[in-house]
């Protein structure tokens, strides 16, 4: 598990960069019931945004019951994700996020996927909204299978 990133949450940092932390933390730790906790019970999840495979009308995975179906169709298919935040831009109550998330697949395949990452908190400091916007024919174009290790 590898998280790189350049602020600690518990430090006085923006709600919206420590509810991001918090949720990249629970994917790397496959824990879904503390990542669908950071969310607002209406919610919504694009990742990314737009038609996809995960969500083929491309309005996005709403409330605790569709981000609980985006977890089992998107993240239980990964093995081991890798979040690396190049930068960090805060302002209001969201977050953008640059970096890469770099997922492992079975068959020893790695995906590394270059993106925005948006995450927008309530006054409570619960995820209202995250989108991720990112080309999947350009993480598709990173496919490789590696060696065991």
């Amino acid at each position: 598990m590898a998280i790189d990133v350049c602020w600690d949450p518990e430090t006085d940092q923006p709600p919206a960069r420590v509810a991001a932390w918090r949720s990249m933390n629970a994917v790397t730790r496959g824990d879904k019931e503390e990542w669908l906790a950071l969310f607002a019970p209406d919610g919504v999840v694009e990742d990314p945004v737009g038609p996809s495979g995960f969500d083929p009308e491309g309005k996005g995975h709403h409330g605790r019951d569709g981000i609980s179906a985006f977890w089992d169709k998107a993240i239980a298919q990964v093995e081991r994700f890798e979040f690396t935040i190049r930068d960090s831009h805060a302002a209001g109550d969201e977050v953008a996020n640059v970096g890469t998330i770099t997922t492992f697949l079975p068959g020893n395949y790695r995906v590394d996927t270059d993106g925005v990452f948006v995450y927008r908190v309530n006054e409570a400091g619960l995820i209202q909204s995250m989108r991720a916007f990112w080309e999947v024919e350009r993480a598709m174009a990173t496919a490789r299978q590696v060696a065991e290790g």
